[in-house]
């Protein structure tokens, strides 16, 4: 099935019929099911008999060995990390890194487009379409990318190369420019609340922290995101906190049975920190709340206390210190110099 805001670029995708280009690049921001957009054009590209609707039957020969994820003509290429997360539902990668005990590579690897170059040499094993989805595109090296480049440029008869990017200006220009790139806008609010109504359940507050970008919300709510939520709010918008008490008590709950099964890390703090302070700096500004609507009137007694230039500096000093999130040296001293800086940016709070 395709998500309600991907449809109107499905419909254009399926009007293209045989005018389809044998290489497209999906952009956009994670979360917005761009994945599933390829798998879905993918999967009818393989069909023997698609529906009228464009999607494939499910039922023909060459869908039942897709869903069984044996189809030979399809080949997923993506990070050996990420092939084990995929292999339950989507099937397989095209080359996964093998050997127990080693650690996953998070790249692409020039080996796995070698293979595929070899795969692609030989004619289809079911009629002449043979697709590749290659995701996410920026996990490869230069390397790796100038391997691709060689494919793209002399495609094999008959293949489509779909490409899948949340950072295409990571990719070089040569790779962009053989493909034909697809932009993928996030939801209007109507569709947002469409979408709501059907998934039967109110995502308003993590849509809001996800920047309006579905897939992100459902994958937060899923992980317990609403009390991790609470949780957050309720300590940076206390009055006055003892910010190094307050650092250790984070210390603690990132390290929880809570927070360890919710994936929610030091990343994922500092990321909602920089939201927080951007609301902050954007109250201040005379803008808008975009990531915590619920907290605009703890958000404004805040940017009260504030200044334009306390809270600007903030938040870039935030988005420096994100940079070294995943590997701190020290979590505490990481946890108290972040809130002491947040202390800071908010006049009469106690540093």
């Amino acid at each position: 099935m395709i998500h309600p805001w991907l449809e109107p670029a499905w419909a254009r995708l399926v009007g293209l019929q045989a005018r389809l280009p044998h290489a497209l690049l999906f952009v956009g921001a994670p979360g917005l099911g761009k994945r599933d957009l390829a798998e879905a054009l993918g999967a009818r590209l393989l069909c023997d008999a698609p529906l009228v609707n464009g999607h494939a039957c499910g039922h023909c020969v060459a869908c039942q060995w897709r869903l069984s994820g044996n189809h030979p003509d399809l080949y997923r290429v993506v990070p050996a990390a990420a092939a084990d997360q995929s292999e339950a539902g989507e099937g397989g990668d095209a080359a996964s890194e093998g050997g127990s005990g080693k650690a996953k590579s998070s790249q692409i690897l020039i080996d796995q487009i070698r293979e595929l170059q070899a795969a692609l040499s030989v004619t289809g094993h079911h009629g002449s379409q043979r697709v590749v989805i290659l995701e996410p595109a920026e996990a490869m090296n230069a390397f790796t990318a100038n391997a691709l480049l060689k494919l793209l440029e002399e495609p094999p008869v008959g293949c489509t190369f779909l490409l899948v990017s949340s950072a295409p200006r990571k990719l070089l220009p040569t790779i962009r420019s053989r493909c034909q790139q697809w932009s993928i806008p996030r939801p209007d609010a109507a569709t947002l609340g469409r979408w709501q109504v059907a998934e039967g359940r109110s995502l308003d507050a993590l849509l809001a922290l996800s920047g309006g970008i579905p897939l992100a919300a459902t994958r937060l709510a899923e992980q317990g995101g609403a009390a991790l939520l609470e949780r957050f709010v309720r300590d940076v918008a206390a009055s006055d906190p003892d910010m190094l008490k307050l650092a250790g008590q984070w210390e603690v709950w990132l390290k929880s049975k809570e927070a360890l099964a919710a994936g929610f890390g030091l990343t994922s703090l500092v990321d909602w920190m920089q939201r927080w302070v951007a609301d902050l700096a954007a109250l201040r500004l005379g803008g808008r709340v975009r990531f915590f609507p619920a907290q605009e009137r703890v958000l404004s007694a805040l940017a009260s206390r504030s200044s334009v230039a306390a809270a600007s500096n903030c938040y870039n000093e935030l988005a420096q210190i994100r940079r070294v999130a995943a590997h701190p040296l020290n979590l505490r001293l990481f946890l108290e110099d972040m809130l002491m800086r947040y202390a800071r940016a908010v006049r009469g709070a106690r540093t």
